[in-house]
């Protein structure tokens, strides 16, 4: 459900609505009966940083062992050098 916002034409009187996507828009004012037309308003939606990317959350499983052991073999690799 969303909130709609509409305001009639003849009496000016503005008033919010909660309707489902899919309903068709009022026509008359809930209180003169008059036409009225819906408002675009601003969005409560805020996006804030740099953006979602797929390295900015964790991957659980298979994934984050295989990452785990790669470094293991490297260090390990690395001693046997020395």
């Amino acid at each position: 459900m969303a909130i709609y916002e509409y305001e009639c034409l003849t009496c000016g009187h503005s008033f919010e609505v909660w309707q489902k996507i899919t309903e068709d828009p009022l026509k008359s004012c809930e209180r003169c009966g008059g036409e009225v037309r819906r408002l675009i308003g601003q969005t409560g939606f805020i996006l804030k940083g740099t953006g979602w990317y797929v390295t900015d959350y964790v991957r659980k499983g298979k994934d984050q062992d295989s990452s785990r052991d790669s470094t293991k073999e490297s260090s390990s690799n690395s001693n046997k050098d020395q």
